[in-house]
């Protein structure tokens, strides 16, 4: 991640922290404009302008007769917070009605920035909420549902594991695709579920990458091609990964058990 903004408690950087803070956390391209703005607006900056792409903000502009330039260069891979982009929104709001100055905004921001995500416990219990709840909506029993439930367990422990380790989003999906889908496939030749498909798929919605789709999609009719595109094409190659690790885990316990599991 690479900075430059030589001046610090100015209303040029409040907005680049800002626009920073919304796409490191997954929100698109036209709300990180919007919002960049929509601040250095409220505190009358001379002169703005701001090109933001799904990973690099580039900012010029005048402040108090000095001009000043930014380039943001961030992590493509970060999680998406949607708690930190609606408190950053909410920010915004506060400061368009004039109810801050900017050291209490940036000391607001910093407040926002280290936001914590939900607890280990609760998202290992959400998850596996998440996977028996789907496998069943998609026409799993209930004891699909059951087995789904204990991969989806399975499945955030490994992910939390995965990120302290740094382990790449290709290579995460990757592996955690197949992991899930062996572990649903060994409870399944032990007799518990009915469907192996519907286990399957409840297992690994916690994988799909549903926001980096929609936001491309947004990104699209906003006009933002670029982004929306790049978008577009991290969602469709994590997509590929966990199709490649569930195909190639069926696969392998198909031809052991002589295809018992189709």
């Amino acid at each position: 991640m690479m900075i430059l903004m030589p001046q610090t408690d100015s209303a040029l950087e409040l907005s680049f922290r800002m626009g920073q803070a919304l796409l490191e956390n997954g929100a698109e391209i036209s709300r990180v404009q919007e919002t960049m703005e929509r601040v250095v607006q409220s505190y009358q900056v001379e002169s703005f302008n701001v090109y933001v792409l799904t990973n690099a903000i580039f900012v010029t502009g005048t402040e108090a007769g000095v001009e000043h330039a930014a380039k943001l260069k961030h992590v493509p891979s970060t999680s998406t917070h949607l708690g930190r982009i609606c408190a950053v929104n909410q920010l915004s709001r506060e400061i368009a009605q004039g109810e801050h100055t900017v050291a209490e905004a940036f000391a607001q921001l910093d407040s926002i920035e280290t936001l914590p995500y939900s607890p280990l416990p609760l998202a290992v219990l959400g998850c596996a909420v998440g996977s028996a709840a789907f496998s069943y909506l998609f026409g799993g029993s209930p004891f699909d549902a059951f087995v789904a439930f204990f991969c989806g367990l399975a499945l955030e422990c490994y992910l939390y594991f995965a990120g302290k380790r740094g382990m790449s989003k290709f290579l995460t999906n990757l592996s955690a695709s197949a992991l899930v889908t062996l572990c649903g496939g060994v409870l399944f030749l032990c007799g518990l579920g009915h469907n192996m498909d519907k286990i399957i798929i409840g297992s690994i919605i916690r994988l799909v990458p549903g926001v980096a789709l929609t936001t491309s999609i947004r990104d699209f009719f906003h006009g933002d091609y670029l982004s929306g595109a790049i978008r577009m094409l991290d969602a469709f190659l994590v997509g590929g990964c966990i199709a490649v690790g569930v195909g190639f885990v069926v696969k392998v316990l198909s031809t052991l058990t002589g295809g018992a599991l189709l």
